[in-house]
């Protein structure tokens, strides 16, 4: 009896471990499960979310982009307070200097702008800053929060080209560049045959590149100061004579952002033309701090970054260095150098934020 006792009593524990271990297998399952879901719910989520709305926005969309003012609404009653019209013509000009232009009812005026996070930071009447509602290829919305807390208006406007706008372009810009879309995949099945037909084709294309022939290659690197809350480490711009340009902009909380884009040979060669009209190859090759004012200036913080760039068309190149470039809160220009160099450096500055 006491064996069979035992017995059972051994039975009755193993059955007992059995369910215990199937019952937390379920509990873990189960928790899995709502887990899964919740994160595909966030996932979801976030996809409806519109771009930079949970983490601020790209202050590269923003960057030489004109803009026409169509209504303003009122947030909460969903009506719109004022329209656009003959009697009411604002445009908005968001240079890549990080300064702007508004054009309203034949009156020009000016300021510096800036992207913080969510809030589009530009002085328009008695506002400094606005709430970045959303931006788009062809459309942008803006908000303020009214003092008297009667609620919100919305902004919007629709994105126009140079020939819309009421903005002059200043001599040193060129024509917009024409920008190559992302190369299709190649097709892996492609027979060898197939395979030299388009290599052939492709160098044909190339051909029609080469233009009057020249070598041309364009680097640009360096100016500006080192410092503030997000220092520059890098900024760097390099056109190939094919009309590869490539753009590299490292910040010390941005990291390292690197656009690529392709300008036309013909475009390449009115630019090429440019630069000679502004003397660039005459020009001499250090520029550099000539009194004491400006000798102090260079160790003082934010420290000026020497600026270099480097052009090559045929047979001519020309090093170009200026030890101290760009304007800094005292608004001075430090080192004398040609104004057809700055007429220079902003359109290859220009050709790579576009």
């Amino acid at each position: 009896m006491i064996f069979v006792s035992n017995l059972y009593n051994s039975w009755a524990r193993f059955v007992k471990i059995l369910f215990i271990c199937r019952l937390e297998q379920h509990m873990l399952k189960k928790q899995i499960y709502i887990t899964l879901i919740f994160m595909l719910y966030g996932v979801m989520m976030l996809a409806q979310k519109p771009d930079g709305l949970l983490w601020g926005f790209d202050e590269r969309k923003f960057i030489e982009t004109k803009w026409k003012y169509n209504y303003t609404l009122q947030k909460e009653s969903n009506t719109i307070l004022h329209k656009a019209g003959k009697d009411y013509n604002y445009f908005l000009y968001f240079k890549y200097d990080k300064t702007y232009q508004q054009y309203l009812n034949g009156n020009f005026t000016f300021g510096k702008w800036n992207v913080s996070g969510k809030t589009l930071v530009y002085r328009f009447k008695d506002v400094d800053s606005f709430d970045i509602v959303s931006i788009g290829k062809g459309s942008m919305v803006i908000e303020f929060q009214q003092s008297d807390g009667l609620g919100k208006y919305q902004y919007h406007f629709t994105r126009v080209t140079s020939e819309e706008s009421p903005f002059i372009k200043p001599a040193y810009e060129l024509p917009d560049v024409i920008v190559a879309t992302k190369a299709k995949k190649r097709d892996k099945r492609k027979s060898w045959l197939r395979q030299l037909f388009a290599r052939r084709k492709k160098s044909a294309g190339k051909m029609n590149m080469v233009g009057n022939g020249k070598y041309i290659s364009v680097e640009l690197v360096g100016g500006g100061y080192y410092g503030g809350i997000n220092p520059i480490i890098r900024d760097y711009i390099h056109i190939k004579s094919n009309g590869r340009l490539v753009k590299e902009f490292k910040s010390r909380k941005g990291g390292l952002q690197v656009n690529r884009k392709f300008i036309s040979r013909a475009e390449l060669e009115q630019f090429m033309e440019y630069v000679e009209s502004q003397g660039f190859f005459e020009m001499k090759r250090i520029y550099d701090c000539d009194d004491l004012f400006c000798a102090k200036r260079k160790k003082q913080s934010p420290k000026p970054i020497p600026l270099r760039l480097v052009i090559a068309y045929g047979n001519k190149r020309k090093i170009i260095t200026v030890t101290v470039w760009g304007l800094d809160k005292h608004k001075v220009n430090y080192v004398k150098h040609p104004k057809g160099l700055d007429n220079i450096i902003y359109a290859i500055q220009e050709m790579g934020s576009r």
